[in-house]
């Protein structure tokens, strides 16, 4: 005597598809939703002083350099340390609330506790002097700071995207005196120099 229907004989193929579609879906939101353009972009952390980019690097045209001095010459920006804000706040909203951290910073000596926005893993090597020197300009990477209240991340800074440049740098490269220029319409306007040939191995990134 049979017990079980004959139709429970297709729920094993059943179960598969199903399982196969659900595990499909599953892997379709991890690889889309968890993605830097969904995790990093748009990181725009709290500041422990409201130091508005807009302001600085748009309003009054403050040099990208003044603040970040060591950009040509070193692999890593530096965050600007207490003195070069009192070069100007010395004598400049001498008494303003929002800036109690930096004179509290420039009296004790202990560094304002910047928070990092651009951030890449350390098994990736970057090198903001090559990049720089190659003509790569400042918003290609970090957008229009100088429009920025506050700074955030606007690109994902992912694998994938640093190799699109990587393959095809023309049109992101200008002329070396523009680099710290805002001005998107300047970028592909500079040949790339004839030794330009951006790695595209892993060893050019992964050290």
């Amino acid at each position: 005597m049979q017990i079980f229907p004959r139709s429970l004989n297709r729920l094993p193929a059943i179960v598969a598809v199903a399982a196969a579609l659900l595990g499909g879906a599953v892997t379709g939101v991890v690889w889309y939703y968890f993605s830097p353009s969904n995790t990093q972009v748009g990181y725009q952390p709290h500041q422990p002083v409201p130091y508005s980019h807009w302001l600085h690097a748009g309003q009054m045209g403050m040099d990208c350099r003044y603040c970040h001095a060591n950009i040509e010459r070193a692999a890593h920006a530096m965050i600007p340390p207490t003195q070069t804000c009192m070069n100007c706040h010395s004598l400049v909203r001498t008494d303003s609330a929002r800036l109690a951290p930096v004179r509290e910073s420039w009296q004790s000596g202990d560094a304002v506790q910047w928070v990092r926005v651009h951030r890449l893993p350390d098994h990736a090597y970057f090198d903001h002097s090559v990049h720089l020197s190659a003509g790569v300009g400042c918003v290609e990477c970090h957008g229009r700071i100088d429009q920025m209240e506050v700074v955030r991340q606007v690109h994902p800074l992912s694998m994938s995207w640093c190799l699109d440049c990587h393959r095809n740098p023309g049109p992101h490269i200008r002329p070396t005196d523009q680099i710290t220029n805002m001005d998107p319409s300047l970028s592909g306007t500079a040949q790339p120099p004839r030794s330009l040939q951006p790695p595209q191995t892993c060893s050019g990134c992964h050290r």
